[in-house]
């Protein structure tokens, strides 16, 4: 029998080629763009804004005159008081035996490494998302199995739920949340910010997973059934195991959404990735640089998330039942 031979546009090596060629044809425009730009860029300045030299001084209490003692201790005085400084072992004496000090002026100061405004504000959306998560899961589980109930009113309150929450934008629900319930309860800012994400997408998880558990075949609840299983034991060891493999890569999508729209939350002054990207704008006027430098962060963050939940996928497959 004589092989078919395959087409080149479906060859697997010359569609990477082309891919590749195509994106280098991109970026080189781009860069030519940003070139002829009347610009000035600053990457040099970007390193600081992840971690930076802090240093950290021991001042003069008022004016007087300098004295070293053998033992590390500063003595400063003057005609109408005196005292002596002790000097920690990571501080560096600044100052030599018989200068005139004024107050406030430094007499020994250390220096050590610590987190930008970068790294600060990725540890601050990453705290958000992650209660968040827990929060839709958490929700979206809960409003999945009322809107299954056999009760009409457990039905009645979830569709209301989601249907409300779906229809309205996340930039308003937040305003409406942090001005309106955060204020009558006194909720701080974070709180308020990672129960307005969670709130929002716990009503699209309720909808992923009501689907994922609606398509297990009704055998599967028959089978159960059978065996002597209660509806839990049902739900807990047949029906949900299938369903969230099913879900799952809708799920990892709406996470991956739920990380990206954290940065909404800047708007009511979270100091997350997206509030220190608008600050380091203000003080430095390096808009290109600190958005692309923001973007890449936040897209390190969707990558992860993405290639867990494609690993994961491709364990469960493995295990069957997908």
């Amino acid at each position: 029998m004589a092989k078919i031979k395959k087409s080149i546009l479906k060859n697997r090596t010359f569609g990477h080629i082309v891919a590749t060629f195509f994106y280098v044809v991109v970026v080189y425009f781009l860069f030519n763009a940003a070139s002829n730009m009347n610009y000035i860029w600053k990457w040099t300045s970007v390193p600081q804004y992840f971690v930076y030299e802090k240093i950290t001084a021991i001042e003069a209490p008022f004016d007087g005159i300098v004295e070293i003692k053998k033992n590390g201790t500063v003595l400063l005085s003057n005609h109408e008081e005196s005292i002596e400084l002790e000097i920690p072992s990571n501080y560096n004496i600044t100052i030599d035996s018989g200068d005139e000090l004024f107050e406030y002026d430094e007499v020994a100061k250390s220096s050590s490494w610590a987190m930008g405004p970068l790294l600060k504000g990725l540890l601050v959306t990453i705290k958000i998302s992650g209660f968040a998560a827990i929060l839709a899961f958490s929700i979206g589980i809960l409003l999945a199995f009322m809107r299954l109930s056999s009760y009409q009113f457990l039905k009645d309150i979830a569709t209301v739920y989601i249907t409300i929450i779906r229809g309205t934008p996340l930039l308003v629900q937040i305003f409406i949340f942090y001005f309106i319930i955060a204020t009558i309860f006194e909720l701080e800012r974070f709180l308020a910010g990672g129960l307005s994400l969670g709130i929002f997408f716990g009503a699209y998880i309720a909808e992923v997973l009501r689907g994922a558990i609606q398509s297990i075949d009704k055998g599967q609840y028959e089978a159960a059934k059978s065996l002597g299983m209660n509806y839990f034991e049902t739900m807990a060891f047949i029906i949900m195991p299938q369903a969230l493999k099913r879900a799952l890569p809708t799920l990892v999508g709406e996470m991956i959404a739920l990380v990206k729209d954290s940065s909404l939350v800047s708007i009511i002054s979270i100091t997350d990735l997206t509030k220190v990207g608008r600050e380091i704008v203000a003080n430095t006027f390096s808009p290109f640089e600190t958005w692309i430098i923001i973007a890449g962060m936040y897209f390190c963050i969707t990558a992860l998330l993405a290639y867990i939940g494609g690993r994961w996928e491709k364990k469960m497959a493995t295990s069957g039942g997908m």
